[in-house]
């Protein structure tokens, strides 16, 4: 099986999407997400997830300007090349092959508020929406200061270890 042929099938809404399996580093529950004043509204806060602080953002908030509770979800933890995050979904609950042939390109790439579509899985009974996590990182607003704020939390988080080694 190859990887590249693989995603990780979730829901968000009434809709199902795609992330390609080389991306997600783990899929959670939702747990001790700290709430970080003045980052954008889709921003839920941050988390640790094996040792390492991501941002945790509200994926059904980017889609649908609304929000789901992210205690019912599921945490898809992705790497993208800016940095790794955690997207609540409603429901993550597969990992599908992609058979040959299934994934098209759509044409709403170019609206410029689902730039990070990347294709639709077309399948005999449902059609499943391709996210590209790279891109999607890129377009969302603010992110260049989530990037700045979480750097500064790793500095800190070290400063804080070599000055109580103990801890």
């Amino acid at each position: 099986m190859d990887i590249n042929n693989k995603a990780v099938i979730f829901h968000s809404g009434k809709e199902e999407y795609a992330i390609p399996v080389g991306h997600v580093i783990s899929i959670e529950k939702p747990e001790n997400i700290t709430p970080i004043p003045q980052l954008p509204g889709y921003v839920l806060g941050l988390t640790k997830v094996r040792g390492e602080l991501v941002p945790v953002i509200d994926f059904t908030n980017i889609l649908y300007g609304r929000s789901e509770s992210a205690a019912d979800g599921k945490l898809i933890v992705l790497k993208s090349e800016v940095l790794s995050l955690g997207i609540v979904v409603h429901e993550a609950r597969e990992i599908l092959e992609i058979p040959q042939g299934a994934l098209t390109q759509v044409g709403l790439i170019a609206y410029s508020r689902t730039k990070y579509f990347s294709g639709v899985i077309n399948l005999e009974n449902r059609l499943i929406t391709m996210i590209d996590p790279d891109v999607l990182v890129e377009s969302l607003e603010g992110i260049r200061e989530i990037q700045d704020y979480m750097k500064d939390r790793q500095q800190e988080d070290k400063m804080e270890t070599v000055q109580n080694p103990g801890k």
